[in-house]
């Protein structure tokens, strides 16, 4: 495969998830973006931590849609995060949810 060839795949990969991203997310109430990962969900609850000095969250959300094109299925029953980053969660207002159309 060459590099070419690649960037193509990669490209319609994310075509692909946008006009998912697109479909689904209407029905989702959250927005959920931690340092590694962009997720669409109807709960979330985000906990600190402590341990050893260290602080760090821990977020459980269910009912999800992950933002992952490598995912084989990207709807989630439960997900738990745990991370040292910040994270970021904003909830919906179905009413402002107009996703652009992908260029052609």
């Amino acid at each position: 495969m060459s590099a070419e060839d690649l960037e193509k795949y990669e490209t319609e990969m994310e075509l692909t998830l946008y006009r998912e991203y697109r479909d689904v997310v209407g029905i989702f109430k959250y927005v959920v973006e931690t340092d590694r990962r962009f997720y669409l969900c109807n709960q979330v609850d985000v906990k600190a931590r402590s341990e050893a000095g260290e602080v760090f969250f821990e977020v459980s959300i269910s009912d999800a849609w992950v933002w992952d094109m490598y995912r084989p299925a990207r709807f989630a029953k439960s997900v738990k995060v745990l991370t040292f980053k910040d994270v970021n969660v904003e909830e919906l207002n179905q009413a402002d949810i107009d996703v652009p159309k992908p260029p052609s």
